[in-house]
């Protein structure tokens, strides 16, 4: 079929003025609007009109250039000689056809290429004069790149000075190593959940997040970011010492520099190789710590690469190989509510099948109700869908340009969709939960193990695997069916012989005997822990009072918000609740009444171990892991001298404990201007409250 050519320049205009459009929101305003495949199909439509109607060409095209223009709010680096990007195969047969022209054009017979994982992150550019790192620039448009030296230098795997092995040596001097800067796939989880714990904008791929982070002004934004790096080759040089005949020379001899070069490279010779490589690093792509897109494939030999040569935007003796789509658009047929252990409710996306990632995708998480508004999801919409190696896929973003009038809004249930027991979102909570705690089926086996627990009932030897075989054979459905088992039903599962049976059945008649605030802890209520479940006590005594107290009799008690307060009447007003405790009551779960009583005692009276004390009355909070004690362990020791263990920061808190990778909360803490404890600084004043206490 015939092309006009009115029709053919109106084209080529408008799938330019939409992929400069795009390279816009993707690279200045860090908000991407389409899949990475969609923008490709777009990139490769001008390239083949360009070719065939190559009087159209001209000089402002996006295929004439690399990426977008540089940012002006940073001063601007001419390239020594041009960062250009590498041309891209989507099948085997592409890759063929590349490793003919290469031998074409060399008059071999066969081929050594060094082949590496494609990064899926940003180019930069590292100077180093005599040794020491001097600027560092983006890919910018292949030419002229942003200045963000600064920031680079706050990425700890950037070198500042050249070494070789252990020692200062020598070097070039000039050198420019070219790399990739990205963020690992720990801290852009890391970051994300950051951001929602702060109720901020979550970015949408470590990509994405990467390219805001070394954008920032201020570098020290970028140092939080936790950014990563690794090299991959050589720009322009002067001096010796450089390799200068073959690409996997390069790179080992980028990693005696310290630099980071990727482990998983080779060289290999031949097209079935690296087809081979393709596909082994396909398979490996969900273990790797970053995120890759394909696969590199290099000409190893440095005098071949020069003879072969560039094109106009890249060279002639390289090319990726993209691999499938991790990201698509299909249409969201519905939004169905899954419920997890710990009975949240969470959004679930129907979508028409769509094939992403390698895999037909027929649904996607959309994580919690704020996700979807923030989203502006509605059923009905042609959504983004992403898929990066064995994650559940995401609903990432909606195109509201396609959205049709018939689309509804998503109202999350207040019901639980499994039980029928109240759903109910707390202040401050992201995800609405089901209520019924201890009768919901979704939550029956992280119910029964939390009542089994150490801190709560206590009952020896009743781990993940045994819970697992009783509630999967239906011998158990809720924590009160403990006290009915037998030795016959138990020795009858797999790996349980008469004698552990025994132990097991001896272990729950002995956790008959407990006290209240064990008890109340057991349940699982929502927020209550075991400080909250002693204070629970201490303060009602009985059972019955607590479960017949109101919100406002609730926040009575001292350190019990109104957030708090309400997921304890929840749980109580559920009748299915009620009425498995009153199972447990029944067969012989016990405890003191009013022991709160002697507890209230204990607390007032000096020289007790939780009535004086420089811990006394003080509240902490634990973050990060310390290098000798464990969580429990020091909950404990505060605890026996009276001070209080919660789990969010805030004015009211006295001392924020921090050990290694603290999160948000020590940033709380700071902010504030609150007291933090390393080990040592714990340790000392568990002493001197100890000393107080004698």
């Amino acid at each position: 079929m015939s092309e006009r050519p009115d029709q053919v320049v109106r084209r080529v205009q408008e799938l330019r003025d939409i992929i400069e459009l795009h390279n816009y929101n993707y690279y200045v305003q860090d908000t991407p609007t389409i899949p990475d495949a969609e923008f490709d199909k777009l990139f490769r439509e001008l390239e083949e009109l360009e070719q065939r109607y190559p009087h159209l060409v001209t000089p402002d095209s996006p295929t004439r250039r690399v990426g977008a223009p540089p940012l002006k709010a940073f001063s601007q680096i001419v390239h020594r000689t041009p960062m250009l990007s590498l041309g891209n195969a989507f099948d085997e047969g592409e890759v063929e056809a590349f490793d003919r022209r290469v031998r074409q054009t060399l008059g071999i017979s066969s081929v050594e290429y060094a082949v590496e994982p494609k990064f899926d992150g940003l180019a930069v550019s590292l100077c180093y004069e005599d040794g020491i790192l001097r600027t560092g620039a983006t890919r910018g448009d292949g030419y002229v790149g942003e200045d963000v030296t600064l920031n680079l230098r706050t990425i700890r795997s950037i070198p500042l000075a050249l070494r070789v092995g252990n020692r200062a040596g020598q070097t070039p001097s000039f050198l420019e190593v070219r790399g990739e800067v990205l963020m690992l796939k720990a801290d852009f989880e890391k970051l994300n959940r950051q951001q929602r714990e702060r109720n901020l904008k979550e970015f949408i791929n470590p990509r994405n997040a990467a390219a805001g982070a070394l954008r920032q002004l201020d570098p020290g934004i970028t140092a939080m970011r936790k950014l990563a790096f690794f090299a991959y080759g050589i720009g322009a040089y002067e001096g010796a010492n450089v390799p200068r005949d073959k690409h996997d020379q390069v790179l080992d001899y980028l990693a005696s520099l310290r630099f980071p070069v990727v482990l998983e490279r080779r060289t290999v010779v031949g097209l079935a190789a690296m087809l081979q490589y393709n596909r082994e690093i396909w398979a490996k792509r969900g273990q790797l710590p970053y995120d890759i897109d394909g696969t590199v494939y290099k000409v190893n030999d440095l005098a071949q690469q020069v003879k072969l040569g560039f094109v106009s935007r890249a060279p002639r003796f390289a090319l990726a190989h993209k691999f499938p789509a991790q990201e698509a658009v299909t249409e969201l047929l519905g939004i169905d509510v899954q419920v997890g252990r710990t009975g949240a409710l969470t959004p679930v996306a129907r979508l028409r099948p769509v094939f992403v990632g390698g895999v037909t995708v027929t649904n996607a998480t959309l994580h919690n109700e704020d996700e979807i508004r923030r989203k502006d999801v509605m059923i009905g919409d042609s959504v983004i869908v992403r898929r990066a190696g064995d994650v559940i896929p995401e609903v990432v973003a909606v195109q509201k340009d396609k959205r049709p009038s018939s689309v509804k809004a998503f109202v999350m249930p207040d019901h639980c969709p499994v039980c029928g027991s109240k759903a109910v979102r707390l202040q401050g909570e992201a995800m609405t939960r089901c209520t019924g705690g201890l009768y919901c089926p979704a939550q029956r086996k992280q119910a029964i193990l939390h009542f089994a627990s150490r801190r709560a009932m206590n009952i020896h030897g009743l781990g993940d695997k045994l819970v697992e075989q009783l509630v999967d054979n239906a011998a158990i459905r809720t924590p009160a069916d403990l006290y009915k088992l037998g030795i016959s039903a138990l020795a009858a599962l797999a790996r349980m012989a008469d004698k552990s049976a025994g132990n097991v059945i001896d272990a729950i008649e002995k956790s008959k005997d407990t006290t209240l605030a064990r008890f109340i802890y057991a349940l699982g209520i929502r927020n209550v822990g075991e400080t909250t479940a002693r204070d629970l006590a201490a303060y009602f005594g009985t059972l019955d009072r607590l479960i017949g107290a109101d919100v406002e009799i609730l926040g009575r008690v001292p350190d019990i918000g109104p957030v708090v307060a309400q997921s304890i009447a929840d749980f109580f007003s559920e009748s299915h609740n009620l009425e498995i405790i009153e199972q447990l009551r029944a067969s012989g779960v016990r405890w003191k009444e009013n022991e709160g009583e002697a507890m209230r005692q204990a607390q007032s009276v000096p020289g007790t171990s939780a009535g004086s004390g420089k811990v006394r009355g003080k509240t902490f909070v634990l973050t990060g892991s310390l290098p000798n004690l464990a969580r429990d362990e020091v909950k404990e020791k505060l605890e026996a001298q009276g001070g209080k263990v919660t789990g969010s920061v805030s004015k009211k808190t006295d001392f924020v404990v921090a050990g290694a990778d603290p999160g948000s909360k020590f940033d709380k803490a700071i902010e504030l201007g609150i007291i933090i404890l390393d080990e040592a600084g714990l340790l000392q004043l568990l002493q001197e409250s100890q000393a107080d206490l004698s």
